[in-house]
């Protein structure tokens, strides 16, 4: 991993092995964002930026890469809060169970799963802005969440609950999880996902399992609210 706080990670690695970045990151995700209530799961704060371009611009410049997707750590997305929403709603999904949240972006489905009775939680990100991001998040609210920084779409997933929002956004990306998501569930997994109709989002293979209305950063979706469904691989 490289020593720049911005680099993602590749390949998994412990929380000792990025203690030289870890801090820096986490200054950076304190310097821009507030902590904010979850609309759609007000039980829940997080530390989000204020204005999404800005900081999307600021994150190229830091990068210096172009071109990057936005700083999904720093917005509570549609698919994530649907998904927070109903596993709130149901802790019996997740009580006294292991629980993975991949991609997990700001954390806020796994802080959900905490928070709704799950025995661990792990999220995971390949980003170390997220990875901070996480970290804060689940002190703010007063939970657990391990944390793995680095790339699990290629492993064999081993939990008994996979959570996962907003994840269809490129076809890369739905690809690489479908795969993942896939060997949990044949592994007896509970396999949830929470998708706000984005363009890869998969026709079968998954029944609805709850629909919602969620409100959105208008800057990120054009619109004030967004259809969001809750699915479970089937």
């Amino acid at each position: 991993m490289s020593s720049d706080p911005a680099a993602s990670a590749r390949e998994p690695v412990s929380e000792s092995a990025r203690d030289s970045v870890s801090e820096s990151a986490r200054e950076f995700v304190r310097e821009h964002t507030a902590v904010a209530p979850v609309p759609f799961a007000p039980e829940i704060s997080l530390r989000v930026a204020p204005e999404a371009i800005p900081l999307w611009e600021l994150t190229e410049q830091v990068t210096g890469e172009i071109g990057l997707p936005p700083p999904f750590w720093a917005f509570a997305w549609a698919g994530g809060q649907a998904l927070a929403r109903y596993v709130l709603d149901h802790p019996e999904l997740v009580a006294g169970r292991t629980v993975l949240d991949i991609a997990a972006g700001s954390g806020l489905v796994a802080v959900a799963a905490a928070r709704a009775g799950a025995a661990r939680v792990v999220a995971n990100e390949i980003d170390v802005y997220a990875d901070a991001a996480i970290a804060i998040n689940a002190d703010l609210n007063g939970v657990t969440v391990e944390r793995v920084l680095g790339d699990l779409l290629g492993t064999d997933p081993e939990a008994d609950v996979v959570l996962a929002g907003d994840v269809f956004y490129s076809r890369e990306m739905a690809g690489l999880v479908l795969g993942f998501l896939r060997r949990a569930h044949d592994r007896g997994a509970l396999v949830l996902v929470g998708d706000p109709g984005r363009a890869y989002r998969p026709k079968e293979g998954f029944a609805e399992a709850a629909a919602y209305r969620v409100p959105v950063n208008a800057d990120l979706e054009d619109a004030e609210s967004k259809p969001t469904t809750v699915l479970r691989m089937i």
